[in-house]
């Protein structure tokens, strides 16, 4: 009888070490698991936006050699005195009020801008004929971000539009500002595609043709989402 009292204890004792190593194995993993995955840092939840890019020191010294360009051919046609019908930016600009205005109807609203025609003629006399034909009639802003929209394009994708020569003037780009998209020659932007700042934008100085301020508005700008439609573009001389 003890004997079997005695093989029977045995084998509770042996029973519960079973399930005690058991416990402490699974224990063991666990932490072994838990040490292996990865860990966060405490800022991980924020989203900080990428800042545009600043222009490099060649891109800088390019657009400063091409507006000195612009400026020596405009004093030598001042000099030259008038030479009949010409194009010149001094003839243009002479022909373009400075308090012509644009107005573009937009599905959210209307937004108002006053057009630079002394400082970029070309670009004002290109926007104002296109307006006028009827060619930004039906096209999308196919471009938003938190400090810039973007329209104008007849593919609707930021890759449609010709070729003109840049203009670029002294004025900055601040909130409100209306611009000219271009690809990465500096001295060729787009002819149909233009932008609008969101917010100060001063990186763009110098590097792109600024030809315009919204002057009314600027709520519609900030609701503009893409794909929103642009119903006409009318303008006030």
């Amino acid at each position: 009888m003890n004997k079997f009292y005695i093989v029977t204890f045995g084998a509770v004792i042996i029973l519960f070490g079973v399930i005690f190593f058991a416990i402490q194995g699974g224990n063991l993993m666990k932490n072994s698991t838990a040490n292996k995955l990865p860990s966060l840092p405490a800022d991980a939840g924020k989203f900080t936006p990428l800042q545009p890019p600043t222009p490099n020191a060649q891109q800088i010294q390019q657009a400063q050699v091409l507006r000195q360009q612009q400026l020596a051919r405009e004093q030598q046609q001042a000099l030259s005195g008038p030479q009949g019908p010409s194009s010149s930016s001094a003839d243009l600009a002479n022909n373009i009020p400075a308090s012509a205005t644009a107005t573009i109807k937009t599905v959210k609203g209307d937004i108002v801008l006053t057009l630079y025609g002394k400082d970029a003629p070309h670009t004002v006399e290109n926007f104002i004929n296109k307006a006028k034909s009827g060619f930004y009639n039906g096209l999308v802003f196919h471009r938003v971000e938190d400090w810039v929209i973007q329209g104008g394009d007849p593919q609707g994708n930021g890759t449609g539009g010709g070729h003109m020569p840049t203009e670029l003037n002294d004025k900055p780009f601040v909130t409100g500002s209306l611009g000219v998209a271009r690809g990465g020659d500096i001295s060729i932007s787009n002819d149909s595609q233009f932008f609008i700042t969101k917010s100060d934008a001063s990186w763009l100085n110098h590097q792109y043709t600024n030809f315009g301020m919204v002057t009314e508005g600027m709520d519609v700008v900030d609701k503009i989402q893409i794909g929103d439609k642009i119903k006409s573009i009318t303008i006030n001389q």
